[in-house]
């Protein structure tokens, strides 16, 4: 313990804390949460902690305050209090974020001023989550067009023939991202004066308002004279025709103005029962682009671009594994990676393979999941007893077709039947790398596809797999 608080600097208080919580924490616990933090200054009652985000201060502040105010208490021999300030990236947003008092348990929030003046009767703003960008976007195959599409509106606002832009596919594929980006990318350039941002929902909601109050016609003004429309979810206007009936002429009167859309939906608009023809005409109009689930690399990178932006500590293998058995929403796949975290801090262990399992036993289920322990070996002693083939031929180069197709089979099952990782699974394979893996399972999954002879190969060795679960 140091005799006095002023006898040290700041840095130096918060490197004897820190060597402190090392000691009684679990090592994924301290490089994920105490680690980034840094120390800013220190004064008679306070020390001034940094933290990267907002996120990250309210799982600190939940989770380990206890242990903090010991850890000071314990280094400095006095009762000082925690102030935390929250590191900001936006280039538009000083860094000097409100400084937070742990006695008050009281929550930093970032506002932003919305450029688009209100009516007086519906108050609304632009509301756009600044972290909805496009160099935070994660790119992929299953994505790039619509990408491109919203990068496209965002740098030529009403000057290209994308308008609507109108983006559809499932929940949770980052259609409310790209429609944000750009918005944000609109704002931050200065390319339009007026821009707004709401669901279908509120769309719906101050309609019904502005008619309870007799402001129809302030309503209709608002959005008239707006150069930008950003509109989400617009599947909820099903069945409301009132509303249709006034969306038509405010999309009608922006479109002769060129002033530019952008529209969100769960499916191609065409099949969107219970709305107008002529609405729909006029999203035919436009640019439809659908977005469909990522596979598994971009759902790699994903996850690892979440963990870059929150500086979390989550190892490649516990990533890939994650990527692996969440497959079509990006928001569950996130979930499931905050989910790990909490019980990595409540149970107090390190995030590895076993503690991942669990996790997504209790997301996804256990079928094909929990009980998948067939060993590596297992599998390539099935594929060598069914091709006629050794083990030899099928680690080595060999590039026969039967050898190759017996090799790619045994990765195939491998993928499947095991918890082990890209990486290691080409090691077992004559150390062949993740790319190969992943391509020999798009080769049979492919042939799989276009092959009764070979499906029925493949169901046959699965069969014999599943009985040794």
């Amino acid at each position: 313990m140091i005799q006095g608080k002023n006898d040290f600097s700041h840095s130096e208080i918060w490197s004897d804390c820190l060597k402190y919580l090392k000691e009684r924490v679990p090592a994924q616990t301290f490089n994920t949460w105490f680690e980034p933090i840094q120390s800013l200054s220190i004064t008679e009652k306070e020390l001034f902690l940094q933290v990267p985000n907002k996120f990250f201060y309210d799982w600190v502040d939940s989770h380990y305050s206890d242990i903090l105010n010991k850890a000071l208490e314990t280094v400095t021999g006095f009762n000082l209090k925690i102030k935390y300030t929250i590191l900001l990236s936006q280039d538009n947003i000083k860094a000097t974020a409100p400084v937070i008092d742990e006695s008050e348990k009281s929550k930093p929030v970032v506002t932003v001023k919305s450029s688009v003046k209100k009516t007086g009767v519906i108050e609304k703003g632009t509301k756009i989550n600044k972290n909805y960008t496009f160099s935070n976007f994660v790119e992929g195959k299953s994505n790039q067009f619509a990408k491109a599409a919203a990068m496209a509106v965002a740098n030529s606002p009403g000057r290209t023939s994308f308008n609507p832009l109108v983006l559809y596919g499932g929940t949770g594929l980052g259609k409310t991202h790209l429609l944000q980006a750009v918005g944000n990318e609109i704002i931050n350039n200065n390319r339009v004066n007026k821009v707004v941002y709401l669901s279908s929902d509120t769309f719906t909601l101050d309609f019904i308002a502005s008619i309870q109050k007799n402001k129809s016609t302030d309503f209709s003004t608002y959005y008239r004279n707006v150069d930008m429309l950003l509109l989400d979810d617009i599947q909820f206007f099903q069945g409301k025709e009132s509303t249709q009936e006034q969306f038509f002429h405010i999309f009608n009167s922006l479109y002769q103005h060129h002033k530019q859309i952008v529209l969100t939906t769960d499916k191609n608009p065409m099949e969107l029962k219970g709305l107008q023809e002529r609405l729909l005409s006029r999203f035919k109009s436009g640019l439809n682009v659908d977005i469909q689930p990522p596979d598994l690399e971009t759902r790699i990178a994903i996850l690892q671009k979440k963990a870059e932006i929150d500086k979390l500590d989550i190892p490649y293998d516990v990533i890939e594994m994650l990527a692996s058995k969440i497959k079509s929403n990006i928001r569950e796949l996130e979930g499931a990676m905050i989910r790990l975290l909490a019980y990595s801090s409540l149970l107090r262990v390190d995030i590895n393979l076993s503690l991942t399992k669990k996790v997504l036993n209790e997301i996804v289920g256990s079928k094909n999941y929990a009980n998948t322990t067939v060993s590596i070996e297992h599998i390539q002693e099935i594929i060598i007893n069914n091709y006629n083939v050794t083990l030899d031929m099928i680690v080595g180069k060999g590039r026969k077709k039967e050898v190759a197709e017996a090799r790619m089979t045994a990765m195939y099952f491998a993928r499947q039947f095991t918890t082990l990782s890209l990486k290691s699974i080409g090691l077992y394979f004559g150390g062949r790398d993740h790319s190969t893996v992943v391509h020999a399972c798009k080769w049979v999954e492919k042939k799989y596809s276009e092959s009764a002879d070979f499906s029925r190969k493949i169901n046959f060795l699965k069969s014999e797999l599943d009985e040794d679960l």
